[in-house]
């Protein structure tokens, strides 16, 4: 009889999460929560709504931002390439959600024929 101790697979196995690459990026942050601003600071987003081709953001700090949907914009490279400075100390976004967002892989849809 083998005693096991708390489970650490899960540690060592982190699951990947995968969006698709060439996707607006308002369906991207209204999925992942996560806005990264022009100066690289990473914040939490309480609500985005879209107003034509540009969104509203609201964020945890009470920072207004209006953003251009642009699936090559600057933005959306940055989501998808994970480039952030550091993360906003007002907002206090979890370790989990950096972790997930980590684990996050944007993949090119595949085409089938």
């Amino acid at each position: 009889m083998v005693l096991k101790g708390p489970d650490t697979t899960s540690e060592k196995e982190q699951t990947k999460r995968f969006i698709r690459k060439n996707q607006d990026p308002y369906l991207i942050i209204s999925r992942i929560k996560l806005w990264p601003s022009r100066k690289g600071i990473l914040h939490g987003v309480r609500s985005v709504k879209r107003e034509g081709n540009v969104m509203a953001v609201i964020t945890h700090c009470s920072r207004k931002a209006r953003v251009k949907c642009s699936k090559n914009g600057r933005l959306a490279r940055w989501l998808r390439n994970k480039w952030y400075e550091k993360v906003c100390p007002y907002c206090r976004v979890p370790g989990w959600k950096l972790q997930k967002y980590s684990q996050t892989s944007f993949i090119k849809e595949k085409k089938y024929d």
